[in-house]
């Protein structure tokens, strides 16, 4: 459930200006978005609200460059907390029409930038952002969205390189945020947990939806470090700021899950999917009625997970790995070519990690070693990640022997 990238984070108080012409002889207003100080705050109302604005606004003008970057800000808000994806498409329009009638429109190109690489089409995302810093070589989001979309790929070099620019030309919320994912990549959580820390530190009072987010990141760190009493608290912090935030919740179904309370679990997970119905929550409902002994409606929460992957949300990758998971025999070779097809695309930790599975459930022993030796390359603590390396690599020394 948790975001494997920063690619969630959504446009935060960023300030663009249009650039077809010298600013000397072309002054457009900037555009405060949600969160920003002259912008509305993130609370769900305001998000609301800001989208019926500015739908209505273009509505009448299609053209309206300021409501189209407004209305993709929001739409990607609420994506990140009602698990819509196809909130990204309807931001897409909506730039696409303000580009039709201004190419060169640059708030509008760096917000398309960030949807497409919300919509997992990382190569047209790094396209966008080069674009734009052919015009603003200083602006430092056009890193921060190339190097996410180099993550998503498995390109981390290029990923934390862009990173580390990014930071360097505008240490912010965003750029701290950023920092924090890569060093969890490497396994130093305490660093990873020190960055968002000062991510969250620098989030702006008027954006609770960013500060619940931050909280929620804290939280999933610290349950990493074994700390679920810290964790806890993050997620009800980050619940106290935004009142249900999917994120925040799911935390608390691992906690619960991680203390035995397999009830609770349940509970929580019933909410999480009444909030974001994702093929991941779907996912981890099931596994929560399983360990509670609720064997028959686990089953049947399996079969929504899988046909939402293979619908809603298709990701080849985790269609994998749960199918993989779910150790059907009939469907072992399906899981194999799934993420086969994804490790086409997509050279990443968690692509391999899914591919390693595959090979193993299917008794490709030395194909799955392989792949686990690619997905721990980073030297990434994941506890899951880790504990499915550990199964390959010794059933892989057993073959051995």
């Amino acid at each position: 459930m948790r975001a494997r990238s920063l690619a969630a984070i959504g446009v935060v108080a960023i300030l663009a200006a249009g650039c077809s012409q010298p600013a000397a002889s072309r002054s457009i207003k900037p555009v405060a978005l949600l969160g920003s100080v002259s912008g509305p705050d993130t609370s769900r109302a305001s998000l609301d609200e800001t989208v019926r604005r500015a739908e209505a606004a273009l509505a009448t003008t299609p053209s309206d460059a300021a409501s189209a970057v407004r209305l993709a800000d929001a739409l990607m808000r609420q994506a990140r907390v009602i698990g819509n994806p196809g909130l990204a498409i309807r931001a897409e329009k909506a730039l696409r029409l303000v580009l039709n009638a201004d190419p060169q429109r640059y708030d509008a190109r760096r917000m398309l930038a960030t949807v497409l690489l919300s919509q997992h089409r990382f190569r047209e995302a790094i396209a966008e952002a080069q674009r734009c810093q052919q015009v603003r070589p200083t602006d430092g989001w056009l890193y921060g969205v190339a190097g996410d979309a180099h993550l998503e790929l498995g390109e981390y070099e290029a990923a934390f390189a862009a990173f580390a620019r990014m930071d360097a030309l505008h240490p912010d919320a965003a750029s701290y945020a950023r920092l924090s994912y890569a060093r969890e990549l490497q396994g130093d959580l305490a660093g990873a947990v020190a960055a968002m820390t000062m991510a969250l530190e620098a989030t702006s009072p008027s954006d609770p939806e960013s500060q619940a987010w931050h909280h929620a990141q804290l939280g999933h760190l610290r349950l990493a470090q074994d700390r679920s009493a810290e964790a806890a608290r993050e997620f009800e912090h980050a619940l106290y700021i935004f009142p249900d935030h999917p994120l925040a919740i799911e935390g608390l179904v691992r906690v619960a899950s991680r203390q035995g309370r397999h009830d609770d679990a349940v509970a929580l997970a019933e909410r999480l999917i009444a909030q974001a119905p994702s093929p991941a929550a779907l996912a981890l409902s099931a596994d929560e009625l399983r360990a509670a002994g609720r064997t028959a409606e686990a089953t049947r929460r399996d079969a929504l997970a899988e046909a939402a992957w293979r619908t809603d949300a298709p990701e080849p990758a985790r269609l994998a790995l749960f199918l993989a998971q779910r150790g059907d025999k009939e469907k072992i070779d399906e899981a194999v070519r799934l993420a086969e097809t994804a490790a086409r695309e997509r050279n990443d930790i968690f692509t391999n990690d899914a591919l390693a599975w595959a090979y193993f459930k299917a008794g490709r022993l030395e194909d799955a070693a392989r792949a686990s030796a690619r997905a721990l390359r980073t030297g990434t603590v994941d506890r899951d990640l880790r504990a499915r390396a550990a199964v390959i690599a010794h059933a892989d020394a057993l073959g051995e022997r």
